[in-house]
């Protein structure tokens, strides 16, 4: 492949670290703790890096009496989820989960590990039951693995067998031909272990087993969408310590949101039709006088005989600003 020349100066985020700091050290006088803010954008989600990433931001602040956690984010791994709340858990005594937005999937179970859930007008839960994109799952239009839901594919099965003619027909023979077989027995273990994860969250402040399942089950099978929107008076009925979000902490949370959506946006530079650099923070850790974030940083090929686009050059990683003394100091979390 011949050298690509690139006339156009790569696009940055901006890292906006004094904006964002002024509203977290409000926020934080207001509740009367510490806050600890985690988002995601569009195209991040909830990984085993964050934990990591979230040590070290921890053991920047030190153990704290409460902590206030603003989520935002649309999922991503459970099993992160319990490592996140676990290692939270360590470094304060009470854990208060902050909702002003999106708080979906992964990031649901992140809330269920919190004594109580504050949740703003726009805020909204979903439920928790199990999809996953297996290297054996069908691929989409674009070439690249999709994630299967065991609701989906149960729900198949049934209208199948509602509707079906001849009582010796298997729907599973015909399913087989567009899932693998060790795909839906991947999903179906999945979803036991979705239930366990939600059991194990709500056991560091629920100690009734009736309660823990009745609540896990609620997440994991009530509901006939993924992202079926789980607002205020549905999450009380269900059984979660819910209470509302003070307006003037949404207000803030709201703006707070808007600094980090901007840190996030897409900053991806062409430099023709086939490639391109992308530069893009995708997760984000902040709290008092210190942020870590995940930023993308690689190039991009299409290659065209497979329609699809595979990365070169890559240099992205978790990368970190911290105020010590009055100085800005930034560095490269090496995580592995």
């Amino acid at each position: 492949m011949q050298a690509q020349t690139k006339p156009n100066k790569e696009k940055q985020p901006p890292i906006l670290f004094n904006k964002t700091q002024t509203i977290i050290k409000q926020v934080n006088k207001m509740l009367g703790g510490t806050m600890v803010t985690y988002f995601n954008n569009p195209r991040g989600s909830v990984c085993h890096d964050d934990v990591l990433a979230l040590f070290k931001l921890l053991e920047k602040i030190g153990k704290q009496e409460k902590i206030y956690l603003f989520l935002k984010s649309s999922g991503g791994n459970g099993q992160a989820s319990l490592r996140i709340v676990n290692l939270l858990r360590q470094y304060c005594n009470e854990l208060v989960a902050v909702i002003p937005l999106e708080c979906a999937s992964a990031a649901t179970m992140i809330t269920l590990g919190a004594n109580e859930i504050l949740m703003g007008p726009m805020a909204y839960l979903t439920p928790v039951d199990t999809s996953l994109t297996h290297a054996l799952s069908p691929i989409d239009r674009d070439n690249d693995r999709v994630s299967v839901s065991l609701d989906e594919l149960t729900r198949v099965v049934r209208l199948w067998q509602s509707q079906k003619s001849d009582s010796s027909e298997n729907p599973y023979q015909e399913l087989f031909q567009h899932v693998h077989p060790l795909v839906i027995g991947a999903v179906d273990r999945a979803e036991s272990l979705s239930i366990m994860l939600c059991k194990e969250l709500l056991a560091y402040h629920i100690k009734d087993d009736e309660t823990q399942e009745k609540i896990a089950s609620a997440l994991n099978e009530k509901y006939p969408s993924h992202g079926y929107p789980i607002l205020f008076e549905e999450a009380k009925r269900i059984g979660l310590k819910v209470n509302r979000l003070p307006h003037e902490i949404n207000s803030l949370l709201l703006e707070l949101n808007e600094l980090y959506s901007e840190m996030g946006q897409r900053a991806t530079t062409d430099f023709d039709d086939t490639h391109a650099h992308g530069n893009e923070i995708l997760n984000i850790w902040e709290s008092t006088d210190v942020l870590a974030y995940y930023q993308q940083d690689k190039d991009w090929f299409y290659r065209t005989e497979e329609r699809r686009w595979i990365s070169l050059n890559d240099n992205s990683s978790w990368r970190r600003v911290a105020m010590v003394g009055r100085k800005i100091e930034r560095s490269v979390l090496h995580i592995a």
